[in-house]
Protein backbone atom coordinates (compact mmCIF):
# COMPACT_ATOMS: atom_id res chain seq x y z
CA UNK A 1 0.00 0.00 0.00
CA UNK A 2 1.00 3.36 -1.25
CA UNK A 3 0.79 5.24 2.45
CA UNK A 4 1.11 8.99 1.78
CA UNK A 5 2.00 11.27 4.86
CA UNK A 6 0.02 14.38 5.11
CA UNK A 7 2.92 16.36 6.53
CA UNK A 8 6.43 14.29 4.98
CA UNK A 9 8.04 15.94 7.30
CA UNK A 10 6.47 14.66 10.72
CA UNK A 11 5.87 11.64 12.09
CA UNK A 12 2.46 10.46 12.09
CA UNK A 13 2.21 10.80 15.93
CA UNK A 14 3.45 14.28 15.32
CA UNK A 15 1.03 15.15 12.49
CA UNK A 16 -1.97 13.10 14.59
CA UNK A 17 -1.22 13.82 17.77
CA UNK A 18 -3.81 12.39 21.00
CA UNK A 19 -6.14 15.05 21.75
CA UNK A 20 -8.55 13.47 24.57
CA UNK A 21 -10.90 15.79 25.82
CA UNK A 22 -10.44 14.52 29.54
CA UNK A 23 -6.79 15.55 29.74
CA UNK A 24 -7.52 19.02 28.11
CA UNK A 25 -10.78 20.30 28.57
CA UNK A 26 -10.02 23.02 30.80
CA UNK A 27 -7.80 24.60 28.20
CA UNK A 28 -10.25 24.10 25.15
CA UNK A 29 -12.89 25.49 27.12
CA UNK A 30 -10.65 29.38 27.88
CA UNK A 31 -9.12 28.98 24.31
CA UNK A 32 -12.74 28.81 22.87
CA UNK A 33 -13.57 31.89 24.80
CA UNK A 34 -10.09 33.41 23.81
CA UNK A 35 -10.85 32.90 19.76
CA UNK A 36 -14.52 34.09 19.95
CA UNK A 37 -13.13 37.66 21.60
CA UNK A 38 -10.81 37.50 18.08
CA UNK A 39 -13.28 36.28 15.58
CA UNK A 40 -15.34 39.15 17.19
CA UNK A 41 -12.86 41.31 16.11
CA UNK A 42 -13.23 40.07 13.00
CA UNK A 43 -16.38 40.35 12.49
CA UNK A 44 -16.80 44.12 13.28
CA UNK A 45 -14.25 44.73 11.19
CA UNK A 46 -14.86 43.17 7.83
CA UNK A 47 -17.58 43.62 5.10
CA UNK A 48 -20.50 40.95 5.32
CA UNK A 49 -20.17 37.87 3.17
CA UNK A 50 -22.80 35.33 2.11
CA UNK A 51 -22.69 32.48 4.59
CA UNK A 52 -20.59 34.61 7.26
CA UNK A 53 -17.80 33.69 5.82
CA UNK A 54 -16.39 37.02 6.92
CA UNK A 55 -16.19 36.10 10.23
CA UNK A 56 -13.82 32.84 10.99
CA UNK A 57 -10.54 32.52 11.09
CA UNK A 58 -7.65 29.93 9.07
CA UNK A 59 -4.91 27.89 9.97
CA UNK A 60 -1.37 29.17 9.70
CA UNK A 61 1.79 28.05 10.12
CA UNK A 62 1.78 29.18 13.55
CA UNK A 63 -1.27 28.53 14.83
CA UNK A 64 -4.66 30.21 13.98
CA UNK A 65 -4.88 33.81 12.34
CA UNK A 66 -7.65 36.02 11.53
CA UNK A 67 -5.88 37.02 7.98
CA UNK A 68 -6.09 40.57 6.77
CA UNK A 69 -8.64 42.77 8.51
CA UNK A 70 -9.43 46.67 7.16
CA UNK A 71 -9.04 48.99 9.91
CA UNK A 72 -8.84 53.65 9.58
CA UNK A 73 -5.34 53.34 9.13
CA UNK A 74 -4.50 50.12 6.88
CA UNK A 75 -5.32 46.42 7.89
CA UNK A 76 -4.52 44.54 10.84
CA UNK A 77 -3.85 41.00 11.70
CA UNK A 78 -4.47 38.81 14.68
CA UNK A 79 -2.79 35.75 15.11
CA UNK A 80 -2.69 33.14 18.32
CA UNK A 81 0.86 31.44 17.62
CA UNK A 82 0.62 27.79 19.69
CA UNK A 83 4.78 27.98 19.12
CA UNK A 84 5.46 31.33 21.28
CA UNK A 85 1.88 31.11 22.98
CA UNK A 86 0.83 34.30 22.36
CA UNK A 87 -1.65 36.36 20.51
CA UNK A 88 0.13 38.76 18.20
CA UNK A 89 -1.31 41.80 16.19
CA UNK A 90 0.10 43.33 13.73
CA UNK A 91 -0.34 46.28 11.24
CA UNK A 92 0.24 47.44 8.07
CA UNK A 93 1.84 50.50 10.15
CA UNK A 94 4.28 47.88 10.99
CA UNK A 95 3.42 48.08 14.24
CA UNK A 96 3.30 44.79 16.56
CA UNK A 97 1.97 43.80 19.61
CA UNK A 98 2.04 40.71 21.63
CA UNK A 99 -0.41 39.36 24.42
CA UNK A 100 1.03 36.32 26.43
CA UNK A 101 -0.89 32.59 25.87
CA UNK A 102 -0.53 31.91 29.72
CA UNK A 103 -2.84 30.79 32.20
CA UNK A 104 -5.09 33.42 32.91
CA UNK A 105 -8.59 33.90 33.34
CA UNK A 106 -11.12 35.43 30.63
CA UNK A 107 -11.46 38.56 32.18
CA UNK A 108 -7.97 39.08 32.12
CA UNK A 109 -6.90 38.29 28.70
CA UNK A 110 -9.70 40.37 27.18
CA UNK A 111 -9.01 43.77 29.06
CA UNK A 112 -5.10 43.18 27.89
CA UNK A 113 -6.73 42.66 24.22
CA UNK A 114 -9.02 45.77 24.20
CA UNK A 115 -5.81 47.97 25.63
CA UNK A 116 -3.79 46.65 22.82
CA UNK A 117 -6.18 47.51 20.51
CA UNK A 118 -6.69 51.33 21.48
CA UNK A 119 -2.89 51.53 21.47
CA UNK A 120 -3.11 50.81 17.83
CA UNK A 121 -5.58 53.03 17.25
CA UNK A 122 -8.09 50.04 16.28
CA UNK A 123 -11.93 51.24 17.38
CA UNK A 124 -13.92 48.58 17.05
CA UNK A 125 -17.19 47.20 18.87
CA UNK A 126 -16.96 43.84 20.20
CA UNK A 127 -19.93 42.53 21.56
CA UNK A 128 -18.92 41.14 25.03
CA UNK A 129 -21.28 37.97 25.27
CA UNK A 130 -19.89 34.73 23.94
CA UNK A 131 -21.93 32.71 21.64
CA UNK A 132 -22.78 28.94 20.79
CA UNK A 133 -21.93 28.13 24.62
CA UNK A 134 -23.98 27.29 27.38
CA UNK A 135 -24.70 29.41 30.25
CA UNK A 136 -22.37 32.58 28.59
CA UNK A 137 -20.32 35.21 30.91
CA UNK A 138 -19.29 38.07 29.37
CA UNK A 139 -15.31 38.15 28.73
CA UNK A 140 -15.08 41.03 31.14
CA UNK A 141 -16.38 39.25 33.68
CA UNK A 142 -15.19 35.77 33.68
CA UNK A 143 -13.09 34.79 35.98
CA UNK A 144 -13.97 31.18 35.83
CA UNK A 145 -12.30 29.65 32.44
CA UNK A 146 -8.64 30.51 33.42
CA UNK A 147 -6.49 27.29 32.09
CA UNK A 148 -4.02 26.98 29.50
CA UNK A 149 -1.93 24.04 28.69
CA UNK A 150 0.48 24.67 25.92
CA UNK A 151 1.19 21.48 24.76
CA UNK A 152 -2.09 20.81 24.12
CA UNK A 153 -2.92 24.10 22.26
CA UNK A 154 0.17 23.05 20.08
CA UNK A 155 -1.66 19.50 19.84
CA UNK A 156 -4.96 21.20 18.88
CA UNK A 157 -3.16 23.49 15.65
CA UNK A 158 -1.24 20.41 14.74
CA UNK A 159 -4.33 18.15 14.21
CA UNK A 160 -6.30 21.62 12.27
CA UNK A 161 -3.24 21.68 10.11
CA UNK A 162 -3.41 17.65 9.10
CA UNK A 163 -7.02 18.26 8.94
CA UNK A 164 -6.74 21.63 6.72
CA UNK A 165 -4.54 20.27 4.41
CA UNK A 166 -6.79 17.27 3.69
CA UNK A 167 -9.83 19.23 3.34
CA UNK A 168 -8.41 21.88 0.97
CA UNK A 169 -7.12 18.69 -1.64
CA UNK A 170 -11.03 17.10 -1.18
CA UNK A 171 -12.13 20.60 -1.88
CA UNK A 172 -9.98 21.45 -5.01
CA UNK A 173 -12.19 18.76 -6.57
CA UNK A 174 -15.21 20.47 -6.58
CA UNK A 175 -15.75 23.16 -9.50
CA UNK A 176 -19.21 24.78 -8.00
CA UNK A 177 -19.55 26.74 -5.05
CA UNK A 178 -17.96 26.11 -2.36
CA UNK A 179 -16.54 27.75 1.00
CA UNK A 180 -12.91 28.22 2.01
CA UNK A 181 -11.50 25.84 4.66
CA UNK A 182 -11.98 28.05 7.82
CA UNK A 183 -12.25 27.88 11.82
CA UNK A 184 -15.28 28.49 12.96
CA UNK A 185 -14.93 30.14 16.59
CA UNK A 186 -18.48 30.07 17.96
CA UNK A 187 -19.03 26.20 16.94
CA UNK A 188 -15.27 26.11 17.61
CA UNK A 189 -14.56 23.32 14.41
CA UNK A 190 -12.71 23.38 11.50
CA UNK A 191 -15.10 23.81 8.63
CA UNK A 192 -15.42 23.24 4.83
CA UNK A 193 -18.95 23.15 2.96
CA UNK A 194 -19.82 22.22 -1.19
CA UNK A 195 -22.96 23.69 -2.21
CA UNK A 196 -25.85 22.17 -4.88
CA UNK A 197 -26.34 25.67 -6.38
CA UNK A 198 -30.26 25.69 -5.06
CA UNK A 199 -31.51 27.19 -2.48
CA UNK A 200 -32.80 25.32 0.64
CA UNK A 201 -36.02 25.67 1.44
CA UNK A 202 -36.41 28.13 4.80
CA UNK A 203 -35.89 26.82 7.95
CA UNK A 204 -39.12 27.45 10.11
CA UNK A 205 -38.16 29.30 13.63
CA UNK A 206 -34.59 30.04 12.47
CA UNK A 207 -32.50 33.06 13.65
CA UNK A 208 -30.88 35.28 11.35
CA UNK A 209 -27.66 33.41 11.97
CA UNK A 210 -29.06 29.90 10.72
CA UNK A 211 -31.15 31.47 8.21
CA UNK A 212 -27.94 32.79 6.24
CA UNK A 213 -25.72 29.96 6.89
CA UNK A 214 -28.33 27.39 5.55
CA UNK A 215 -30.05 29.54 2.73
CA UNK A 216 -28.56 26.93 -0.10
CA UNK A 217 -28.53 23.50 -0.24
CA UNK A 218 -25.34 21.88 1.19
CA UNK A 219 -22.75 18.93 2.22
CA UNK A 220 -20.80 20.15 5.14
CA UNK A 221 -17.57 18.50 6.87
CA UNK A 222 -14.80 19.11 9.32
CA UNK A 223 -13.45 18.32 12.46
CA UNK A 224 -14.33 19.28 16.13
CA UNK A 225 -12.49 18.77 19.34
CA UNK A 226 -15.55 17.43 21.08
CA UNK A 227 -17.84 18.60 23.93
CA UNK A 228 -20.90 17.50 25.47
CA UNK A 229 -22.33 14.09 25.29
CA UNK A 230 -19.56 13.84 22.47
CA UNK A 231 -16.27 13.11 24.83
CA UNK A 232 -13.65 12.68 21.87
CA UNK A 233 -12.81 14.69 18.79
CA UNK A 234 -15.10 13.78 16.10
CA UNK A 235 -14.62 13.86 12.00
CA UNK A 236 -17.98 14.97 11.06
CA UNK A 237 -20.57 15.36 7.75
CA UNK A 238 -23.53 16.38 7.26
CA UNK A 239 -26.26 17.70 4.80
CA UNK A 240 -28.59 20.31 5.02
CA UNK A 241 -31.56 19.75 3.90
CA UNK A 242 -30.72 16.41 4.83
CA UNK A 243 -32.20 14.08 1.57
CA UNK A 244 -34.28 11.10 2.36
CA UNK A 245 -32.17 7.72 3.41
CA UNK A 246 -28.84 9.46 3.92
CA UNK A 247 -28.54 8.30 7.25
CA UNK A 248 -29.20 5.27 6.04
CA UNK A 249 -26.10 5.04 3.70
CA UNK A 250 -23.34 3.29 3.46
CA UNK A 251 -20.30 6.00 4.83
CA UNK A 252 -17.15 4.58 5.13
CA UNK A 253 -14.84 3.97 7.06
CA UNK A 254 -16.31 1.36 8.80
CA UNK A 255 -16.28 3.24 12.08
CA UNK A 256 -18.28 6.05 11.50
CA UNK A 257 -21.50 6.00 11.89
CA UNK A 258 -25.11 7.98 11.91
CA UNK A 259 -25.86 10.23 15.22
CA UNK A 260 -29.60 10.56 15.48
CA UNK A 261 -29.64 13.69 17.65
CA UNK A 262 -26.89 15.80 15.95
CA UNK A 263 -27.86 14.52 11.91
CA UNK A 264 -24.41 14.39 11.46
CA UNK A 265 -22.46 11.60 10.62
CA UNK A 266 -19.52 11.02 13.00
CA UNK A 267 -16.21 9.70 12.30
CA UNK A 268 -13.87 9.21 15.57
CA UNK A 269 -10.90 10.99 15.35
CA UNK A 270 -9.09 8.47 17.18
CA UNK A 271 -10.04 5.89 14.21
CA UNK A 272 -8.14 7.79 11.98
CA UNK A 273 -4.82 8.75 14.03
CA UNK A 274 -4.55 5.01 14.73
CA UNK A 275 -5.22 4.22 10.80
CA UNK A 276 -2.81 2.71 8.83
CA UNK A 277 -3.35 5.44 6.31
CA UNK A 278 -4.92 8.05 8.16
CA UNK A 279 -5.32 10.27 4.90
CA UNK A 280 -7.04 7.62 3.19
CA UNK A 281 -9.52 6.96 5.78
CA UNK A 282 -10.47 10.34 6.37
CA UNK A 283 -10.76 11.22 2.55
CA UNK A 284 -13.12 7.80 2.37
CA UNK A 285 -15.22 9.65 4.85
CA UNK A 286 -15.49 12.52 2.60
CA UNK A 287 -15.85 11.31 -0.08
CA UNK A 288 -18.73 8.10 0.74
CA UNK A 289 -20.78 10.97 2.50
CA UNK A 290 -20.32 13.50 0.11
CA UNK A 291 -21.43 10.84 -2.86
CA UNK A 292 -24.13 9.72 -0.48
CA UNK A 293 -25.61 13.56 0.03
CA UNK A 294 -25.60 14.67 -3.64
CA UNK A 295 -26.57 11.35 -5.24
CA UNK A 296 -29.73 10.75 -3.01
CA UNK A 297 -30.24 14.99 -2.73
CA UNK A 298 -30.45 15.03 -7.12
CA UNK A 299 -27.06 17.20 -7.34
CA UNK A 300 -26.00 18.25 -11.00
CA UNK A 301 -22.81 16.56 -10.35
CA UNK A 302 -21.61 16.23 -13.72
CA UNK A 303 -22.02 20.49 -13.77
CA UNK A 304 -20.30 20.59 -10.00
CA UNK A 305 -17.32 17.82 -10.14
CA UNK A 306 -13.82 18.26 -11.53
CA UNK A 307 -13.27 15.27 -14.46
CA UNK A 308 -10.95 12.56 -12.86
Amino acid sequence: MDVRPVVPGLAPTEAWPALPLSEWAGTRDTLHLWTQMVGKLRLALSPRVNHWWEVPLYVSPRGLTTSAMPYPRGILEAEFDFLAHVLRLTTSLDETRTIALVPRTVADLYSEFVETLAALGVDARIWPMPVEIANPIRFDRDTQHAFYDGEYARRFWRILISADTILKEFRARFIGKASPVHFFWGSFDLAATRFSGRRAPERPHADNVTREAYSHEVWSAGWWPGGGEIASPMFYAYAAPEPAEFRHAPIRPAAASYHSQLGEFLLPYDAVRRASDPRTALMEFLESSYEAASRLGGWDRTALERPR
